[in-house]
């Protein structure tokens, strides 16, 4: 419960539902955390472009839970890549194995994906992946470990899979509780609550 009540203020504090819960705290109270949150729907606070590009820069690594240094790795990496630094920057966190857990619908939010994930309930091409941030490549096979089958957990699973639609660069067989990466994540696939190109602009300077 603590934990939740923490990714709700965050949510509060980017103004945008980050945690992915139909009860997350922002939907019902839009404003800031704090005794002055309120003020916030008389009169939104006027922000510099530093200010705006931090925001989108904090909504990102909330929504994928990733501390500062790792997120500046990514977007280092990014640079390095030829082409639309802020697509690559995008395709590098979504291509995270905890992000592509919750896509495939076996976790209803990353941070309980992060949670299947270091319980050791997952596996990629058959062998068991407890690390969050692996990184996923087109062809890869994520799966349950058949020595968790058993377990309640996977119940859930079953049913918000069956209820779950995954984005069109990943497949779902919820039968099986099997997912496959198809095709790196392009064009729609890559719309988010944040603005990538203001991140690269923040880094930028």
């Amino acid at each position: 419960m603590a934990n939740l009540k923490i990714t709700c203020k965050m949510c509060r504090r980017e103004q945008v539902s980050l945690c992915g819960k139909e009860t997350c705290a922002f939907k019902r109270r839009p404003t800031l955390p704090g005794v002055h949150g309120p003020k916030y729907l008389r009169r939104k606070p006027r922000l510099s472009s530093f200010g705006t590009q931090l925001r989108e820069k904090q909504k990102a690594r909330r929504l994928y839970n990733i501390m500062e240094r790792q997120f500046r790795t990514y977007f280092e990496e990014a640079t390095r890549k030829q082409g639309n630094t802020a697509d690559i920057l995008v395709q590098l966190l979504e291509l995270r194995l905890d992000n592509v857990v919750h896509r495939l619908g076996f976790g209803m939010t990353r941070r309980q994906a992060r949670q299947i994930i270091t319980h050791g309930f997952m596996e990629v091409n058959g062998k068991p992946v407890d690390i969050p941030s692996y990184r996923v490549h087109v062809g890869d096979v994520i799966s349950v470990r058949e020595s968790k089958q058993s377990k309640s957990l996977v119940t859930q699973m079953k049913e918000h899979v069956a209820k779950h639609d995954a984005p069109q660069w990943l497949t779902m067989d919820a039968a099986t509780l099997t997912g496959k990466v198809t095709s790196i994540p392009e064009g729609e696939d890559l719309r988010s609550v944040f603005d990538p190109t203001l991140i690269v602009e923040f880094y930028s300077r």
